[in-house]
């Protein structure tokens, strides 16, 4: 069984219909990426995954348990983390605050005090800045913050929107490296990037989204040398 099951979605935004009944499944343990170009479908996909959006037609199963009707905090607490597109920081609280409601589902002091020490040490500059205003941070230290922050819930599954837009080559290969240690460490990893070379680098599978229907799928080594997605996504 898989660990995220996506079962003929649809979801509409009024009369636009944004996705169009995509099925999709992630098991334990991989690092799956959803690759496509702007409106393709992508963010709405996971927002309806976490809870923000409801769907049309389709399900949602974590588990085996559906929970396309179920809140997002009570999803979040099922052992599902969201790193939103565009960071999402608290702006006007501090990097350490910005950890500790990440950790808002829990109730294990003790267990919540060591995983914000293996936080920091995955992450020195968040100690480092631990009582520095978070809207003052650089953006990649903002995606640093939302990872961690993300990562403070203990989830099973992490889903990342566009963890690399707008940073530098340096953070981005930064933040790609860090990915891949969420997921030796024995975290699921949903993985939405336009920068498809990175995703495909490090992912084990991969679907390419088009006008909110799966295009394509595959093992992410194959799609890396398919001659169509060199063409649109590769620059190649």
């Amino acid at each position: 069984m898989a660990m995220l099951e996506v079962r003929d979605l649809e979801v509409s935004y009024g009369v636009i219909q944004a996705i169009k009944g995509i099925s999709f499944a992630v098991n334990e343990g991989e690092v799956i990426a959803l690759i496509g170009a702007n409106g393709a479908g992508k963010t709405t996909i996971l927002h309806t995954i976490t809870g923000l959006l409801s769907p049309k037609a389709g399900s949602v199963f974590f588990d085996g348990v559906e929970i396309s009707k179920i809140k997002s905090h009570k999803i979040v607490a099922m052992g599902m983390a969201h790193v939103p597109e565009g960071r999402r920081v608290f702006a006007q609280l501090s990097v350490y605050q910005n950890l500790m409601l990440g950790a808002f589902t829990r109730k294990d002091k003790s267990e919540i005090e060591e995983n914000l020490r293996n936080i920091y040490r995955r992450f020195p500059r968040l100690e480092e800045r631990k009582g520095q205003i978070a809207g003052t941070l650089s953006g990649g230290e903002q995606q640093m913050l939302a990872l961690g922050r993300a990562l403070m819930s203990s989830p099973r599954i992490i889903l990342m929107d566009e963890p690399s837009m707008g940073l530098s080559p340096i953070f981005v290969s930064e933040i790609f490296a860090i990915i891949e240690e969420i997921s030796s460490a024995g975290t699921t990893v949903l993985l939405v990037e336009q920068n498809a070379k990175k995703a495909l680098s490090i992912a084990d599978r991969a679907y390419v989204l088009e006008t909110g229907n799966i295009a394509l799928e595959g093992k992410a080594i194959d799609l890396l040398d398919n001659d169509d997605i060199k063409k649109a996504y590769l620059g190649e």
